[in-house]
């Protein structure tokens, strides 16, 4: 639908005594209502959501192709914790604290490996298996991505 088109069905409905409008053309449905001399426009939300849900699809399947990828390299090497979101990255609980784990360390599964601060919340990222950490992968106060390796656990 054009923008012209659009512009003019506005200024009908601003100009009427008209209070509604609904119109479909081409898979595209806009709704107009006139409240307090007011004129809203309301388009599918459907339509959106469609778009922005088709946008993001490609990009997150391939961060999830690199991560296979990169543990499918790494498995005989141990297990590989990832970071699960965006953020940033702390081995301890506190300034001046113990880090939660050290190189040598031995975890068993459910264990506090690290902190990771995503919109002022810290979310506790646990150990999935019992081992000991071999390698720690990022350093402290780091910004982390999604699917970025932080630990590696034998």
């Amino acid at each position: 639908m054009d923008y012209k088109v659009i512009e003019e069905l506005i200024k009908t409905v601003s100009d009427s005594k008209l209070t509604s409008l609904e119109v479909e053309l081409n898979g595209i449905k806009i709704k107009m209502e006139k409240k307090n001399e007011q004129v809203f426009v309301d388009r599918a939300p459907e339509v959106l959501r469609t778009i922005a849900y088709e946008e993001k699809e490609p990009a997150l399947k391939e961060v999830n192709n690199v991560k296979e990828e990169f543990l499918e390299d790494k498995k005989e090497e141990g297990f590989i914790v990832t970071s699960p979101i965006v953020g940033t990255f702390y081995a301890s609980s506190g300034p001046g604290a113990e880090p939660f784990v050290k190189v040598g360390s031995k975890v068993k599964k459910g264990d506090t490996l690290c902190i990771i601060e995503a919109m002022k919340l810290m979310n506790e990222i646990e150990s999935e298996v019992d081992g000991t950490v071999t390698e720690i992968l990022v350093e402290n106060e780091q910004m982390v991505e999604y699917g970025q390796p932080l630990f590696r656990i034998i």
